[in-house]
């Protein structure tokens, strides 16, 4: 059962005059898990007029749904304020651009994966006893503002327009934030239109434009917001238009999420969450009953911040934060301050008529508790006192008796917590406590017992004392206190037992045996080692192998069992082989083993085992696999490839024989003449099949050696017949000219220049550049040159840069050179004096001189073109022309014609053309044309048909057209009629005429659009009609999809 309480209320708005105020709509969910009532809130802060009309709270749960409605009027605090019915259904955050209440606003955020059904066209096709189901579904909460709105759509009337030719649509859509345009044409084109909202008319502003072109008058709303939401018209005398404006508000989202607390009582906490957008709303739901002093919400912008100034155990539970976009939750946990105790109450033995007292110490001074003596509170007397000061409490007996003697207990106020001592009376027949440890048996020292792991240890110790002790085992500071396990304590009279079951490693250790009565106490200490079979060894690797054999080491285990380790036995088996070989039967005491009998070229792996007196371990890890292998033979072909004054280049071929163990790479080596100690070259190994060595004595005698590496070790090496003297090597320079830059090199004006000239010459040569005979100017040309080759860059070609390049390659008194010829051509210059030297019957000669500037490249030939001095357009009438004169032939009798000519190069035809100073005009002879009367067709006929209407059946939400085909003369006028009536300029029509295809397109048919519809054509000799049957079916999917959210909700 769900319980909903409502009042009607009357707030007091804010001044007019003052500042903007902001509304505010904060609402809670309370949940009392106990009872089964729940009780929904909703608070507006800081009341605006717009908060004003009526509210309604709906309620469902599985098949059944209760509802409350109730009303808010807002009154002025300061002065009286015109009545306005509208002021009900405007927006709370709509600012000063307040406008009537639109619901499409509040339809729910369905998810987007089916087209986007508007309400509107839904309600207006369903039947009135489903309006009430439609409104909750999609979030409608004024019903009596929706059934106004719907009743003015039902009632507008369709009627022809004397004022407008186009009226506007009858709704538009528009993103909050974003620009609309709403236009109409009017039938005058001077008509002055006024523009009206809600009825009110608009002021020109910059949200708010209004222009007119012609008979278009159209309205621009500049950042939409919520408060343009409402109906507009235009009005021109007494004629007008309306539509319907919807602001469609995207969703809120949650970009920060809730985070869980866990906070002491007494301690502050704040859940604070973003959202995409700042003045959100924001429903926070939380299990508390009712809203105190403690709670406040708070918001900043984007944040929201629920805040709990003190927290208490009936806070605890799950927060939850909702937006129209998002949800996000919190967990509170609340614990209790702890109470630390910084000095526990001691046992006292004392005697008779002595006095006793109990004292300990809290961390709180203000902490309050009680005195117990099994379990009995103690009170107050003339013998027994109780104090409290500060964070001490004492219990203080004067003249100790028999009676006195029990368990005390301080129990702290308010705290799952108690601090107990023991008060022993010591009378006159008292015997201290004696252990009585057998030191026999297990024990192979004073107070030592060894166990084998997995064996059990049962010890017994004989106990004496009068009055009988309390024994209490412990293992370090540890007390054991357990009857029942595996570790455990049995008592006997004067006998107490300790019992392992199954050792294992961790019982090893320290324990004690301590024994108390009221005479006095006693304690020994034994040592429990427990000894096992060892850890496995670890780390087992391969260090080196040969042709049969490896070379195995590994790590001792980190643990020996508590037993030295006599020694290890290995085995080994095949990579992919279950099948273990045992390589020793006796321990083998050492740490590094060498295997033997293997096959080269196949992997092995390998195992070992740790044996102490206990007996022998897990095997190890296996090893990495390795395969035995010999070293390859030694590289062949070694010589030297070039020798300067500190260097010497060595070049190499690979070793004949590489073997199974594959070539990981060489060792270079070299020494002095005659010497003995070889020193590396390289620091890693050399991978390729040739290497530098650097900083080598001038003149000096070396040599030189080369080794082959792999897993299994080092080759022989390889070296030279003789030692190599270090000195540079003279070779003459040599330019080698690659064969395209041998002849004439051209290119473009603008193109990229990038000439690479390899050379040789030792040491390494000069190189320098000459254009003409001179250096190269930098500022035009680049040059770089390394000990290879130079290289010659022009970044953008210009005709300057033609010319003869010339290479100097120099090294001493030697020197070689190359020369390239470079030219730099562009587009030639126009034909130079074009005229007509002679007009012949069709032809015309046509001569000029070549241009003046030929682009740097020889003229390849010339295009000529002509043209009619009537049309004005060009024709070509020769390519490639190679002469400075031609005929132009086939000219038209009667016109007059002007000709152009175009030089041309290896770049290409100029850009201007030369034109001709004359023209040659073709003359006409005297010719007679004899028309033909001629006698016009009558074309007038009546309008027909050719083709009709043809019957449909559309779903409905999906746009649709049909048509028909007509023809007469004169042209007939067409009008589209529906079920007999005429549909005029409705936006949901289009109606088109295409060379007499004419065609209705009707947007989204829905139900009510079925019916006949009709086509007519008129004209003056007579008319003719098609009709046909559309039929709107609803989709059956969508009414199932519509169907299920009913039932879920």
């Amino acid at each position: 059962a769900f319980l909903a309480n409502f009042h009607s209320c009357s707030l007091d708005a804010p001044p007019a005059d003052g500042e903007p105020q902001s509304t505010e709509l904060t609402g809670l969910f309370v949940e009392k898990p106990p009872s089964n009532i729940y009780t929904y809130e909703m608070k507006i802060v800081k009341a605006v007029p717009g908060d004003a009309g009526g509210y309604r709270c709906e309620v469902t749960a599985k098949d059944k749904c209760d509802s409350s409605t109730f009303e808010v009027s807002v009154e002025a605090a300061h002065q009286e304020e015109q009545a306005d019915i509208l002021s009900a259904f405007k927006r709370a955050d709509a600012g000063e651009d307040e406008g009537e209440l639109d619901f499409s606003a509040l339809l729910k955020k369905a998810e987007k994966q089916e087209p986007e059904i508007d309400v509107w066209e839904l309600l207006k096709s369903a039947h009135p006893s489903e309006y009430e189901k439609i409104a909750f579904k999609y979030g409608i909460t004024d019903l009596r503002g929706m059934l106004k709105r719907l009743k003015k759509m039902k009632e507008q009337p369709v009627k022809h327009s004397e004022a407008f030719l186009k009226r506007l649509e009858s709704c538009y859509t528009v993103d909050k934030g974003k620009k609309i345009v709403m236009s109409c044409e009017v039938l005058d084109p001077n008509a002055q239109v006024k523009w009206l909202k809600n009825g009110q008319e608009i002021k020109p502003s910059a949200k708010y434009v209004m222009e007119a072109n012609g008979n278009v008058r159209t309205l621009t709303i500049n950042k939409t917001n919520l408060a343009d939401d409402a109906a507009y018209e235009c009005v021109v005398g007494e004629d007008k238009c309306s539509t319907e404006v919807y602001v469609k508000e995207p969703p809120v989202t949650i970009t920060k999420l809730m985070d869980d607390y866990h906070v002491v009582v007494g301690e502050r906490v704040e859940f604070e969450i973003e959202v995409s957008e700042e003045g959100a709303h924001v429903m926070w739901s939380v299990n508390i009953l009712s809203f105190s002093s403690k709670y406040r919400f708070k918001k900043d912008g984007k944040k929201h911040t629920f805040i709990i100034l003190e927290a208490t155990l009936d806070d605890i539970g799950m927060y939850h934060a909702w937006t129209n976009g998002g949800h996000t939750k919190g967990e509170l946990e609340v614990e209790e301050k702890e109470l630390e105790v910084l000095q526990d109450i001691a046992d006292l033995t004392v005697r008779a008529t002595e006095q006793a007292m109990f004292k300990c110490e809290v961390s709180d001074d203000k902490v309050t508790g009680k005195w117990y003596k099994d379990g009995v509170e103690v009170l107050p007397s003339e013998r027994i006192k109780m104090t409290h000061i500060g964070r001490f409490h004492r219990l203080l007996i004067e003249d100790v008796k028999p009676e006195d003697a029990g368990d005390y207990t301080f129990v702290p106020d308010g705290y799952a917590l108690s601090l107990s001592a023991k008060l022993n009376f010591l009378g006159e027949r008292h015997n201290p406590p004696k252990i009585h440890l057998d030191t026999t048996g297990n024990m192979v020292s004073q107070n030592t017992i060894i166990v084998v792991a997995g064996n059990k240890l049962r010890l017994d110790v004989e106990i004496t004392g009068e009055p009988a002790p309390t024994v209490v085992w412990s293992k370090g500071d540890k007390p054991i206190t357990e009857t029942e396990g595996r570790v455990r304590v049995e008592s006997r009279k004067d006998l107490s037992c300790f019992v392992i079951e199954g050792a294992e490693r961790d019982d090893e250790g320290n324990y004690s045996i301590c024994v108390t009565n009221p005479a006095g106490e006693d304690k020994a200490m034994l040592l429990v080692k427990i000894v096992d079979v060892p850890d496995p060894p670890e780390n087992v690797k391969c260090t080196g192998v040969g042709e049969d054999c490896a070379t195995i080491i590994w790590e001792p285990p980190k643990f020996d069992g508590g037993a030295p380790i006599k020694g290890y036995l290995m085995e080994r088996k095949k990579k992919g082989s279950s099948r273990w070989t045992k390589l020793n039967f006796d321990v083998y005491e050492s740490t590094t083993y060498e295997a033997k009998r293997m096959i080269e070229g196949v992997l092995y792996e390998m195992r070992v085992f740790a044996v102490n007196s206990i007996g022998m371990s897990q095997p190890s890890l296996n090893s990495k696999p390795f395969m035995p292998i010999a070293p390859t033979s030694e590289p062949t072909r070694l010589t030297v490839h070039d020798v300067t004054d500190s260097t010497c280049s060595l070049k190499w071929l690979a070793p004949e024989k590489i073997g199974a163990g594959g070539l990981d790479g060489y060792i270079i080596e070299y020494c002095k003449e005659g010497g003995t100690d070889w020193v590396q070259a390289n620091t890693d190994i050399c991978e390729r099949q040739g290497f530098v060595v650097r900083d080598l004595p001038v003149g000096e005698k070396i040599n030189f050696r080369v080794i082959a590496v792999n897993i299994a070790g080092r080759s022989p090496p390889a070296t030279l017949a003789q030692p190599v003297t270090i000195r540079e090597i003279v070779e003459h320079p040599k330019i080698r000219l690659p064969r395209e830059l041998r002849t004439k090199y051209i290119r473009r004006v603008g193109e990229k220049i990038n000439l690479t000239i390899p050379f040789q010459g030792k040491p390494r040569p000069v190189a320098t550049w000459y254009k003409d005979g001179k250096p190269i100017d930098p500022k035009m040309v680049n040059a770089h040159t390394s000990h290879v080759e130079s290289i010659l860059f022009i970044r953008s070609a210009e005709r300057d840069h033609s010319g003869t390049y010339e290479l100097v390659l120099q090294i001493e008194n030697m020197e070689d050179r190359a020369t390239i010829n470079i030219r730099i051509i562009e587009k030639p210059g126009p034909p130079q004096k074009v005229r007509v030297t002679d007009v012949w019957g069709f032809n015309a000669a046509l001569e000029w001189d070549p241009p003046k500037d030929d682009g740097n490249s020889e003229i390849t030939g010339y295009c000529i073109q002509k043209a009619d001095m009537k049309t004005k357009e060009w024709f070509t009438v020769y390519d490639h022309n190679r002469r400075t004169n031609c005929t132009v032939s086939d000219l038209v009798m009667g016109n007059e014609y002007s000709f152009r000519v175009y030089s041309e190069n290896l770049c290409g035809l100029s850009e201007d053309p030369g034109l001709s100073k004359n023209t040659a005009v073709i003359s006409k002879s005297a010719l007679e044309h004899k028309r033909n009367p001629y006698k016009e067709k009558d074309m007038t006929c009546a309008p027909k048909f050719t083709q009709p209407l043809v019957d449909r059946t559309v779903v409905a939400g999906y746009s649709m057209a049909i048509s028909c085909a007509v023809r007469g003369f004169p042209k007939p006028k067409i009008v589209w009629m529906k079920n007999k009536m005429i549909i005029g300029e409705d936006p949901k029509y289009l109606m088109q005429n295409n060379q007499g295809v004419l065609t209705l397109n009707i947007r989204k048919p829905s139900t009510f659009d079925g019916g006949k519809y009709s086509c007519m054509a008129v004209n003056e000799l007579g008319k003719d009609e098609v009709e046909c049957k559309l039929d709107v079916k609803e989709e059956a999917s969508r009414f199932n999809h519509i169907q299920k959210k009913d039932d879920s909700q």
